[in-house]
C-alpha cells in the first residue's frame, strides 16, 4: 500500500488498498489504524480534502471499526534506537 505523506492534525500518512478496501492512517504518536470496507469514493473525498483530519474526524474515525496496525519501519527504528542506546564500546 502506498502511504500519503500529511500533516494534518494527528495525522501523518494515509493510505488505500483498494483491492481489500482497507484504509490505513499513521498518526503522529507512531501508531497506525486500520479500517476495514471502506469505499473508494470515500478515499478520493478523503485524500483530496483539505481539512484531513476534520474529514477523518467525522466521516471515518467514528464510523467504522479500526484496528490497530504495526507501524511501518517499526524494526528499523527500535534498531537505529538500540544503537543510539547502547553501552560505550559495545559493537552491533
Amino acid at each position: 500500500m502506498d502511504m500519503k505523506r500529511i500533516n494534518a492534525g494527528k495525522l501523518r500518512a494515509i493510505g488505500y488498498d483498494a483491492r481489500d478496501k482497507v484504509l490505513r492512517v499513521e498518526l503522529e504518536d507512531g501508531s497506525a489504524l486500520e479500517y476495514l470496507n471502506v469505499g473508494a469514493e470515500l478515499w478520493r473525498r478523503f485524500s483530496t480534502s483539505g481539512v484531513a483530519w476534520s474529514f477523518y474526524r467525522d466521516n471515518i474515525e467514528e464510523e467504522f471499526t479500526s484496528r490497530r496496525a504495526a507501524a511501518r519501519n517499526a524494526g528499523a527504528a527500535r534498531a537505529a534506537l538500540d544503537d543510539l542506546f547502547k553501552p560505550p564500546g559495545e559493537s552491533s
